[in-house]
């Protein structure tokens, strides 16, 4: 048994009848479509590379310990592999209103938590598997490895891997209850022995504490609310979707000619799909901002192929009051360079694992109230998520098929009402829109706004050049 660390278990606690808290993507594939026995055994002949997919969540008792990872005795392929088609003509509508409707669905917590449903009837002759696994097995970037080991880097399908799992018998709700409280009374000791045997010396030591305080300045005024606006408020259990695309080449064009990083990039696109947002629902911009959640990978190279959530947050303004595209790159690139300098990503992390001190069933009250507070008082210290996962970029197959286009999903909690995912793969980008079904009936909005704001920043790049 692997029990969970302070921060996948706060995704469980913040799920709640409107908070779903599952990630996902839509892989769209060159045609023909393959038989679902096809599928099957492909993913079967993966399975033992990813074990957790063979495990549910565990509660202990009274809740006096974190949850833990246990084997399923009662694990069946068949529950978690679904198979459909999309009705006529099987373009982009029918495909966002699938996902939507599925993503609004939470996910049993009595089995693994994942899904994996095969789409048939996409248009141009293409096929899709569409992903959805709960935020606490996996986080974008140990999501982007899994993509990797479910699929293949040549149209020759890789040869099974021999499976001899067997699942471990059931632990009792005894000794659930029993090794929770060995491992609370030890987990002061071992994080403190942990965090010495990292940086190896008091100097070290003394460095890291001193770069997390600068981090932790940053954090005060965060508490403050954020600006209101129609982006944050209550929310429904429904979701919208929908997708943008651009290519890493537009962006690398942008860089060369206005600077800035990939990450400066996607957020001014993002911006400019905002503001179209805003003023689509009557809101008046100018002079304002959105502040964003954005999440960071601070997972360590040696750590790629775990698979386990190592990411932290920046909270970032995003400049929606500001009309012009190079002047909003402007103001991007500013506050990020800043925001990197403060450390505040490590301070975020800081803070994460330092939760792992407190009783986890206070963890786990503190972070259900929270979520309920916001949602209560209908907005809180961001109006919204951007995240930026980057993928393989080289072309990968799944029964020979080339993977022509990956499409990331990203959930929403109260009082956010849009939040963006950002993938890219193969010289392409995919944003990712996901919305609230009532509050937001408008996604495509963003999607186009994201699209032409992209474009506009090539244009002038291009003429600056």
């Amino acid at each position: 048994m692997d029990r969970l660390s302070p921060q996948d278990a706060s995704f469980l606690h913040i799920e709640d009848d409107v908070n779903h808290m599952h990630i996902g993507s839509v892989a769209i594939f060159e045609g023909p479509s393959p038989a679902y026995a096809d599928v099957e055994r492909m993913v079967a002949g993966k399975l033992p590379l990813a074990p957790r997919y063979r495990q549910r969540v565990r509660t202990v008792p009274f809740d006096i310990g974190r949850p833990v990872w246990s084997d399923d005795v009662h694990f069946r392929l068949g529950y978690h592999l679904r198979h459909t088609a999309l009705p006529q003509p099987g373009g982009r509508e029918q495909l966002r209103n699938l996902v939507g409707r599925v993503m609004s669905q939470q996910l049993d917590r009595t089995k693994p938590l994942w899904e994996l449903w095969l789409v048939e009837g996409l248009e141009d002759g293409h096929w899709a598997l569409f992903t959805k696994a709960h935020h606490c097995m996996v986080d974008g970037i140990a999501g982007t490895d899994l993509l990797t080991v479910l699929l293949d880097d040549t149209p020759e399908p890789s040869p099974s891997v021999p499976d001899t799992w067997r699942p471990a018998p059931e632990p009792s709700g005894l000794r659930l209850a029993g090794e929770a409280v060995i491992d609370y009374l030890a987990s002061p000791y071992e994080q403190w022995r942990a965090a010495l045997a990292v940086t190896g010396a008091p100097l070290r030591l003394a460095r890291l504490l001193a770069g997390t305080a600068r981090g932790l300045a940053t954090v005060p005024g965060l508490v403050r609310m954020a600006p209101g606006s129609s982006l944050a408020g209550p929310i429904g259990p429904h979701r919208r979707w929908g997708w943008a695309a651009a290519t890493l080449d537009d962006v690398r064009t942008v860089r060369a000619g206005l600077g800035g990083t990939v990450n400066d990039v996607v957020l001014a696109a993002v911006t400019r799909g905002l503001r179209d947002l805003l003023l689509a629902h009557g809101d008046t911009p100018e002079g304002a901002v959105v502040r964003s959640l954005v999440p960071v990978s601070v997972r360590r190279p040696g750590e790629r192929g775990s698979y386990n959530n190592r990411v932290s947050a920046m909270v970032a303004e995003l400049p929606v009051g500001v009309a012009g595209p190079a002047a909003r790159l402007a103001a991007i690139r500013r506050q990020m360079d800043g925001l990197k300098q403060s450390r505040q990503a490590v301070a975020a992390e800081t803070l994460t694992s330092l939760s792992g001190f407190a009783p986890p069933l206070l963890l786990a009250l503190g972070t259900r109230v929270a979520t309920r507070a916001l949602g209560r008082f209908g907005r809180g210290s961001v109006n919204t998520v951007t995240t930026n996962v980057p993928g393989p970029q080289h072309p990968l197959y799944a029964l020979g098929r080339r993977l022509v286009e990956a499409c990331p999903y990203v959930p929403l909690a109260s009082p956010m009402r849009v939040g963006v995912a950002v993938f890219s793969y193969d010289g392409r980008l995919t944003f990712g829109v996901t919305a609230d079904y009532d509050s937001v009936p408008d996604v495509e909005v963003v999607c186009q706004g994201i699209e032409a704001g992209l474009a506009e920043l090539v244009k002038l790049a291009v003429a600056s050049s």
